[in-house]
């Protein structure tokens, strides 16, 4: 196939392909790593008998991905448990719910998991993938595949129980919101009475003040505000990013005290944003 309409047929699988790596690997560099070594691997390869190119791109990036978390961490895999009951973990109506739910919060989740589960849980959970097509990626049976999804599930929901990831985007969720739609009253409710702002030298220049005390002073800076901001992962901790046209401008870190914002950062430096890890959904 010629390399253009190779190219094309790729580009048209990148946004999948992403999606399925940034919920493989939970960093946004090292997705984007994984996609283009996909189209590496496919421009080196001879897919003139592929009949499912997206199918067969998909199991490359996850293998891919799978290699990275392996080499990412040292934590040994649990075997499997040969008397797992599989019909004991089967709710399909929650199972789906729980698929949906995924977001930016829920990486930290699945940054719990071994690279094995991650991948048998992101894989058919999130993205329909059969097991019959996952146990090769793992090299296991489709029934390993299953169990390892099965468990994976198991502790997603355990974790779920755990509120403090999710009360957290919840909190700053309820904050962008108050702020683009200029509603002081939520935004007074949100912030703690005594919240603090603070701005770099680079997030001044962008007409901020370099500290802001008090929730009325800060919910009024904030006031009709943040209508690029979005719920993200920053170094690994729920914050925000500010992304006018898709570009990242500056980060937002919180501090989350008793139920409400007690501190806000706002980072624009360059230097210092292309050494932060942002995950966005």
């Amino acid at each position: 196939m010629p390399q253009d309409a190779l190219s094309e047929r790729f580009e048209t699988s990148r946004k999948h392909l992403r999606g399925v790596a940034l919920r493989m690997l939970g960093n946004a560099h090292e997705a984007d790593d994984a996609v283009q070594e996909a189209w590496l691997r496919l421009a080196r390869s001879d897919t003139g008998d592929v009949a499912n190119l997206p199918g067969w791109l998909t199991t490359v990036v996850a293998r891919i991905c799978l290699d990275m978390l392996r080499a990412r961490t040292a934590r040994a895999e649990d075997p499997i448990d040969p008397d797992f009951d599989l019909a004991s973990d089967a709710d399909p109506e929650h199972d789906i719910m729980l698929a949906d739910s995924v977001g930016v919060a829920m990486l930290v989740v699945l940054d719990r998991l071994s690279p094995s589960e991650r991948l048998a849980f992101v894989l058919h959970d999130l993205f329909d993938l059969p097991f019959e097509d996952i146990a090769p990626i793992l090299d296991k049976s489709p029934d390993a595949a299953r169990q390892l999804a099965s468990r994976a599930r198991r502790r997603v929901r355990g974790a779920k129980a755990d509120r403090a990831t999710v009360d957290r985007q919840r909190i700053i969720e309820t904050f962008l919101v108050a702020a683009r739609g200029g509603d002081m009253t939520a935004l007074l409710q949100v912030l703690d009475p005594d919240v603090v702002f603070r701005a770099d030298a680079a997030a001044m220049t962008l007409g901020s003040l370099a500290e802001i005390r008090g929730a009325a002073a800060v919910a009024g800076a904030f006031k009709g505000r943040a209508q690029a901001a979005a719920v993200a992962l920053i170094d690994g901790e729920l914050g925000a990013a500010v992304l006018p046209a898709g570009a990242l401008l500056l980060v937002l870190n919180f501090e989350v005290r008793d139920g409400r914002i007690a501190g806000i950062r706002a980072v624009a430096d360059q230097a210092a944003l292309a050494g932060i890890d942002v995950v966005v959904d």
